[in-house]
């Protein structure tokens, strides 16, 4: 499966900190399936980063 494989999954994300002072990605999807992903703040800066470089891309898409 690639990037652009579309699939018919419903899904849930939910992000923010933890007590433990990570950034918690929570995603919830069909079938019940729980994935809490943990990062330290500075991957997270790293993560977000990458989410605005391919927003910008995709802009560029269209």
């Amino acid at each position: 499966m690639g990037i652009n494989a579309e699939k018919d999954i419903e899904a849930n994300l939910q992000i923010g900190p933890t007590s433990l002072g990570m950034v918690r990605m929570f995603i919830e999807a069909t079938g019940g399936i729980e994935i809490p992903m943990d990062f330290e703040p500075e991957e997270a800066e790293e993560i977000a980063e990458e989410l605005r470089a391919a927003a910008a891309q995709a802009r560029k898409v269209k």
